[in-house]
């Protein structure tokens, strides 16, 4: 870990939001927090200074100092302990931010920004993070923290196996339960061969539900050991997989998904599911890419 927790922020009632979600990250982590802003004008040759007509305080320039002022602060009331610096760094945010997620053990953004349209639920920026970022990216709304425990969603794959060990670690770090929960359905499991050789190739749904078991069992293995302290309940769901996730987000403070789980296409950085979840998750969502794209 880097000991480095970066929010951006771009003033927005969803990128505030964002910045108290990361200071409590980094609060919890003992790491430090940079608050990052974007600032673009000066790519595009925009005047950053006052207008000669205008008020001495206005402009461009001014205006980012009072957004990342009011940041600081907001941070400061959530986490005073915590060091915090920040930074103005020229270019488009989806840049940025990729950048800034080289350093970082984990990465803080808001929803929907101040681009954001009305009924777009997750702006480009999140999505754009969780799919291309190099660490861990926390998507939050506006809503205050909540209190439930925290939900990962298990697919077995060794892609959400870093979802796993990120969603353990969280549990740990905030003190609260963790629900380790796998959906599954004919459709999505794999096909276990039939006890008999002279049978048809198919099994009856207590087969596949066993089978499926035993993969949310291996999928945990090792991490109750690891994470003494942590209380685990293992929830085996007859369902499809976004909709029980969504559903569980309604209780939950926290979900936890892979960028690309089982049935992830080789080229798509971002799966569906993990982008359902972005879209319609009624909690904040943390999106952990696959060990060998992700610290």
């Amino acid at each position: 870990m880097s000991g480095l927790v970066v929010a951006g922020t771009d003033g927005s009632a969803s990128g505030l939001a964002a910045v108290e979600a990361a200071a409590r990250e980094a609060r919890w982590r003992g790491a430090r927090l940079r608050l990052v802003h974007a600032f673009i004008w000066p790519a595009i040759h925009a005047p950053l200074g006052p207008s000669p007509l205008g008020p001495s305080e206005g402009g461009l320039r001014n205006m980012v100092e009072r957004l990342l002022t009011e940041a600081e602060e907001r941070a400061r009331t959530v986490a005073p302990e915590v060091d915090i610096s920040r930074a103005v760094v020229t270019g488009e945010p989806l840049t940025v931010l990729e950048a800034q997620s080289r350093a970082a053990e984990l990465v803080v953004v808001g929803s929907r920004g101040m681009g954001g349209f009305v009924g777009l639920m997750v702006g480009s920026t999140a999505v754009h993070l969780a799919a291309h970022g190099r660490c861990p990216v926390l998507v939050v709304h506006e809503q205050g923290e909540g209190t439930g425990p925290i939900v990962v969603g298990v697919d077995g794959s060794s892609a959400g196996a870093g979802a796993v060990n990120f969603a353990f670690n969280e549990a740990a770090l905030r003190g609260v339960d963790l629900i380790a929960l796998h959906a599954w359905t004919t459709w999505n499991a794999p096909m276990p061969p039939p006890q008999d050789e002279a049978s048809p190739y198919a099994n009856p749904p207590e087969a596949l539900a066993s089978q499926e078991g035993r993969l949310l069992s291996e999928a945990l293995a090792g991490y109750q050991e690891s994470y003494p302290g942590v209380s685990v309940k293992r929830e085996l769901v007859h369902g499809g997989t976004r909709e029980t996730l969504i559903e569980a987000s309604r209780t939950a403070q926290l979900l936890v998904v892979g960028a690309r789980g089982r049935g992830g296409f080789a080229g798509l950085l971002l799966g569906s599911v993990s982008q359902a979840m972005l879209h319609h998750a009624h909690c904040p969502v943390a999106v952990v890419r696959s060990a060998d794209t992700s610290r």
